[in-house]
C-alpha cells in the first residue's frame, strides 16, 4: 500500500468514527419504563408524545438510529437533509433541500417543523438532531426579503471570507427559528439536542446557527459583518432595511441567555472533528506510523493555513529527533475569499497549494478532505498531493498557477489525479488534514 492510500485509510477511519449511528448508539436507551438520554431521564408513562425534528447532512441517519431505540414510541418527527443524504424512515418524515444555498424545499421543511412547534406541549418531549449545514436547511424568510434575497445575501456571506460565527450572526437575525427561537417555538414541551459540531472549538451557539442555544449576538453585529467584509452596498435593500429597524430596537431580538424559555431545553454534543482526529491517529498506529495531533481548531485564510501546515511538516522532516515516518493531523475548517469563477473547495485548494509548495520537497504526502464527502459543490471530498504533483500536472500541460488564480481546484485534480472521493457520508464534522512525512533516505 502506497503513502497516498495510507493518508486515505487514515481518513477514513476519522469519518467512520462520527457515523451517527455510532454516535447515537452511546447517547440513548430505553426499556419498557425509562429513556435515558446522556446524563437525562425520563419517566416514559410521564411523556404523553414523543417529536423528533432535525436539520443537518447527518440528521437523517441520526433520525434513523433514533426510531431504532425508540421502536414505536415516536409520535411524529420531520427533519430536513440535503439532496443526497435522504434516509427513509418509518415515523419521521424526511425531506432533502438545498445547501448551502437555500431553496423553497428548505422554507416548506421550516413551516412543517414549526407545525410540530404548534401541537407539542408542556407534557411532551421533542428531540432534536442537529449537525453540520443545519442552518441553510432550516430556512425562512425575513419579512419584507424574498428567497432571491436570501439566496443572493448566502453567496456573498461564504464567498466574502467572512467566518462561520459571523456568518450565522447575520443568519440567525433573518429568521424565526435560529439563534435560540426554535427553543422559542418548541416552549414548554422539553426540547433536547443532540449536536454533531462542524465548526472549530463546538461552540453551540454557532453549529446550524444555533436555533436552540442562547445568542449572544445582536442586530448590530450583524451589520457589522456587512462594513467588515465590504458587503453593506452589495446587500439586497429588503436585508439591509430588516437588520437596521432590528439595530434601532423595532426587531425582536434573539433569545439571550437567562431567559425562562431555556429552562426545559437541554444541548447535548454528540460527536465532534475531535473524535474523528482521535481515530485518525490510533489507524495510522496500526500503520506503524507515529501520529500526532497538531491542531484541532483550524481555522482560517485557506492560503495561510496551507504554508502554515507545510511549515510544520518540514521542520518535523529535518528534526533528526523525531521518529519517522510520522502523520500530523489536523482538523477544523477553513475559509476562502473567492476571487475567481473556477470549481473547487476549501480542501481541494488548499490541497493545490500545499502540492506547490511542496515541489522538490520529497517526503510529504498531504490529504485534505471534508468529513461530509462535499468540498464545495463538487462530487469531491478533498484532495491529496505530494512533492510530485505539480512537475506531473506540468508535464501534462495542466498549469497550476492558472487553476489557482482562477480558483479551479476541482479541474486541476480532475485532469492531474489525486481527488479524493467518498460520496455523501450521512455526517460532518469539518475537515481533516492528514500530513505523512516519510524519513530522509540517507
Amino acid at each position: 500500500m502506497n503513502i497516498r492510500s495510507i493518508a486515505e485509510q487514515i481518513f477514513l477511519a476519522g469519518v467512520e468514527s462520527v457515523l451517527p449511528d455510532k454516535l447515537i448508539s452511546t447517547k440513548i436507551c430505553s426499556d419498557d419504563n425509562c429513556l435515558k438520554i446522556d446524563q437525562l431521564s425520563f419517566p416514559l408513562d410521564a411523556i404523553e408524545n414523543i417529536y423528533v425534528i432535525g436539520a443537518g447532512k447527518a440528521s437523517a441517519m441520526m433520525g434513523e438510529a433514533v426510531e431504532k431505540i425508540l421502536t414505536g414510541r415516536i409520535t411524529k418527527g420531520f427533519i430536513v437533509v440535503k439532496y443526497g443524504y435522504l434516509r427513509r424512515l418509518k415515523y419521521i418524515r424526511v425531506m432533502e433541500a438545498g445547501h448551502p444555498v437555500p431553496d423553497e424545499n428548505g422554507l416548506i421543511a421550516t413551516e412543517e417543523i414549526l407545525k410540530i412547534a404548534e401541537i407539542a406541549s408542556h407534557n411532551d418531549l421533542v428531540i432534536c438532531l442537529l449537525s453540520g449545514g443545519g442552518s441553510a436547511l432550516l430556512s425562512d424568510i425575513a419579512e419584507g426579503c424574498s428567497l432571491e434575497d436570501m439566496i443572493k445575501l448566502n453567496d456573498l456571506l461564504i464567498n466574502s471570507g467572512a467566518s462561520i460565527s459571523e456568518i450565522n450572526a447575520v443568519r440567525k437575525h433573518l429568521s424565526v427559528v435560529k439563534g435560540g427561537q426554535l427553543t422559542r417555538a418548541f416552549y414548554p414541551a422539553t426540547l433536547v439536542n443532540l449536536i454533531l459540531s462542524d465548526v472549530p472549538g463546538d461552540p453551540l451557539d454557532v453549529i446550524a446557527s444555533g436555533p436552540t442555544v442562547p445568542d449572544p449576538t445582536t442586530f448590530k453585529q450583524a451589520l457589522t459583518v456587512f462594513s467588515s467584509s465590504g458587503l453593506t452596498e452589495k446587500v439586497p435593500g429588503g436585508i439591509l432595511k430588516y437588520l437596521k429597524e432590528g439595530a434601532d430596537g423595532k426587531r425582536n431580538e434573539t433569545p439571550k441567555p437567562g431567559d425562562r424559555i431555556f429552562d426545559k431545553t437541554f444541548n447535548i454534543l454528540l460527536g465532534s472533528n475531535t473524535n474523528a482526529l482521535e481515530a485518525a491517529r490510533c489507524k495510522a498506529l496500526e500503520f506503524n506510523i507515529n501520529a500526532v495531533i497538531i491542531d484541532d481548531k483550524l481555522q482560517g485564510d485557506t492560503s495561510s493555513v496551507a504554508e502554515y501546515i507545510v511549515n510544520i511538516a518540514l521542520k518535523f522532516k529535518s528534526d533528526e529527533d523525531e521518529i519517522k515516518p510520522v502523520c500530523l493531523l489536523f482538523g477544523g475548517e477553513t475559509t476562502v475569499k473567492m476571487t475567481g469563477k473556477g470549481s473547487g473547495g476549501r480542501n481541494q485548494h488548499l490541497a493545490l497549494i500545499t502540492a506547490q509548495l511542496l515541489q522538490h520537497k520529497p517526503g510529504i504526502t498531504i490529504l485534505a478532505a471534508g468529513t461530509d464527502g462535499n468540498d464545495g459543490p463538487t462530487d469531491a471530498a478533498g484532495a491529496v498531493v505530494d512533492s510530485g504533483t505539480i512537475s506531473e500536472a506540468l508535464s501534462k500541460n495542466i498549469d497550476p498557477d492558472k487553476h489557482i488564480a482562477e480558483f479551479n481546484s476541482y479541474h486541476f485534480f480532475k485532469k492531474a489525479g489525486g481527488h479524493i472521493i467518498t460520496g455523501p457520508t450521512m455526517t460532518n464534522v469539518m475537515d481533516l488534514i492528514v500530513v505523512i512525512v516519510e524519513p530522509t533516505i540517507k
